[in-house]
């Protein structure tokens, strides 16, 4: 990986989380309207129609080879997506956040077998014992806390097929096929749910800016850093979804977290960081014995 497309890389997967929790926040206010299932196939159904339109993929052009790994892909987008609002249509945002960015923190634990990640994998195991409401009073849903954790596995299934397509197609040509699956995967929901008639031209306009902010962009500037960086490293990048989603719901939301819930999310973000340096170490280790 050369150090000029390292750096493109990491501005744009940064980028990235800030506008997806943008995004989130504007979503959460759709919900009372258009439910989870409504506002996620606005979302995903307008990102398609957008970048379709701006890079007009070659659908003929596709290989077998290619098909069979951005279909997945897609398949991954909308689970991804839908799961995840289902969630923090019950949880607060930065919880349903920090939550799902486990999955992404095991995949870069599991890859790795040095003892000091055990320290970082118990540092977030007590990020999650904090979290889990373990008494019928603690205002947590377990069930929306179910639904951001398979959401978790989803994003940490979506990196992996993210690097594979990404070398395998253009981002130009991955992105919009891929959301055109997720579309087509998540309008079922959409439409038996009912919530979609709820649609008035003030919640197509906020569900056109969860769109651009929230799959358009963010979709294509993670690509940019699946394409660039190896999937642990992006994987702990990831690191800081759950402080911006905290920030987010905090100043646009409204939602107030409790102590143990603020030390949950700083017991991740530090075990993500530890991650962080110990992989840059490792990586400058390397290049030196090279």
């Amino acid at each position: 990986m050369k150090k000029s497309s390292s750096n493109r890389a990491v501005p744009a997967v940064l980028m990235s989380m800030i506008s997806v929790q943008g995004g989130a926040s504007i979503a959460k206010r759709i919900f009372p309207v258009m439910g989870a299932s409504g506002t996620s196939t606005l979302r995903i159904g307008l990102s398609a129609i957008i970048l379709f339109l701006i890079h007009r993929p070659n659908l003929f052009n596709v290989t077998r080879q290619q098909w069979k790994t951005v279909i997945p892909y897609g398949l991954l987008l909308g689970g991804m997506n839908l799961l995840f609002y289902l969630g923090i249509k019950r949880i607060p945002l930065g919880l349903g956040v920090t939550v799902e960015f486990l999955g992404p923190l095991m995949l870069a634990l599991l890859g790795s077998r040095r003892v000091q990640d055990l320290v970082w994998a118990l540092l977030a195991g007590v990020g999650i014992f904090l979290i889990v409401p373990w008494s019928g009073d603690s205002g947590i849903d377990p069930i929306g806390l179910l639904f951001v954790l398979l959401a978790g596995i989803c994003w940490a299934l979506y990196i992996v097929m993210g690097g594979r397509i990404s070398h395998l197609m253009r981002s130009r040509d991955a992105v919009p096929i891929g959301l055109c699956v997720a579309a087509l995967f998540i309008l079922p929901f959409g439409i038996f749910s009912g919530e979609l008639s709820n649609i008035t031209p003030r919640y197509f306009l906020m569900g056109l800016a969860v769109a651009i902010f929230s799959s358009a962009i963010p979709f294509t500037l993670d690509f940019i850093g699946l394409k660039n960086l190896p999937s642990k490293t992006f994987s702990i990048l990831m690191s800081l979804h759950p402080a911006f989603a905290a920030f987010f719901g905090l100043i646009f939301l409204n939602e107030f977290l409790s102590a143990s819930q603020w030390l949950s999310i700083g017991c991740i973000i530090t075990a993500s960081i530890g991650s962080v340096v110990a992989v840059h170490r490792q990586e400058v280790k390397s290049s030196r014995v090279g």
